[in-house]
């Protein structure tokens, strides 16, 4: 059972350091591309992690150790005995209370979140603003690295959270279920330097960036009202299930995160995103 709230800001966090039932994670992934545009490059955030982290915080390698090794793509949720041998390495036993953060793009801290509620596990939080609100509001750093004792977890799945590429097929041609694209909206649009095989979103998408429900100051969540307001704006509707997607499966986190503070624990990921649909050149996508 969780013991802290899903979102935890710097200020109650600095009170709880020490607390024996914490597990701390730097989930920090480091994204670069040409200006002109290609395939992302993904690298690990450990060397920022070991010049600055949180007191006591550990590194979570989302597209190492909590990724499918076999996935073509490079974040696919792996297999529950793959995750549990995993963030069991890592520390956390099945009543350990995980907060997670990340430095720059909250996304790192939301999927780490996304997957630990994937494998039923609910005592997770993020912290709110990331490293940067820590570090704003007093909080200490260190540099180097920590480890917690290796605990057994016991991975149990929630299907109810994934949603299959034949089930965004099936949502894209039904129009029944919110489909909620979370990129940017040139992204969204097509237009730009793209990232992905084809440029364009899935037919029937509608547009919730992420960064559009954080504060553009503070890098914080925004109140659960002017949240809600966010998603009601781009279309996310109360009387519809939701599906989100990106990428690859991580900014979408976000606004899944966003809508579970709002008390819509129920919408779905389609993991494989962008990544997995452009790759079809039989799939349609949409641009404008």
């Amino acid at each position: 059972m969780p013991v802290f709230p899903p979102l935890v800001s710097p200020e109650e966090l600095l009170g709880l350091l020490g607390d024996e039932r914490l597990r701390i994670f730097d989930a920090t992934v480091v994204l670069s591309r040409a200006v002109a545009g290609g395939p992302y490059v993904v690298q690990s955030g450990r060397p920022g992690y070991e010049r600055a982290h949180i007191p006591g915080a550990a590194f979570a390698d989302i597209p190492g150790e909590l990724s499918d090794p076999a996935s073509p793509f490079a974040f696919t949720v792996p297999a529950a005995e793959h995750f549990a041998a995993a963030i069991g390495r890592l520390g956390v036993s099945d009543d350990a209370h995980v907060i997670a953060y990340s430095h720059g793009s909250v996304m790192w801290a939301t999927r780490l979140w996304w997957l630990l509620r994937y494998f039923g596990h609910d005592a997770v939080s993020v912290l709110d603003g990331g490293l940067a609100a820590w570090q704003a509001a007093g909080g200490p750093v260190e540099p180097g690295t920590r480890s917690y004792l290796p605990a057994s977890f016991t991975a149990r799945p929630r299907p109810e959270l994934l949603a299959s590429l034949a089930d965004v097929k099936e949502i894209s041609e039904a129009g029944s279920t919110c489909l909620v694209n979370a990129l940017r909206e040139e992204a969204f649009r097509g237009t730009g330097p793209g990232a992905y095989d084809r440029p364009g979103r899935i037919p029937a998408s509608i547009s919730v960036p992420w960064e559009g429900l954080l504060d553009p100051e503070t890098g914080r969540f925004l109140p659960p009202g002017r949240l809600a307001g966010a998603l009601a704006a781009g279309g996310v509707r109360a009387d519809r299930p939701v599906v989100a997607y990106c990428g690859g499966g991580i900014s979408a986190t976000v606004d899944l995160f966003a809508l579970s503070l709002t008390g819509r624990g129920d919408a779905r990921l389609y993991d494989g995103s962008l990544t997995e649909w452009s790759a079809d050149p039989d799939l349609p996508l949409v641009t404008g």
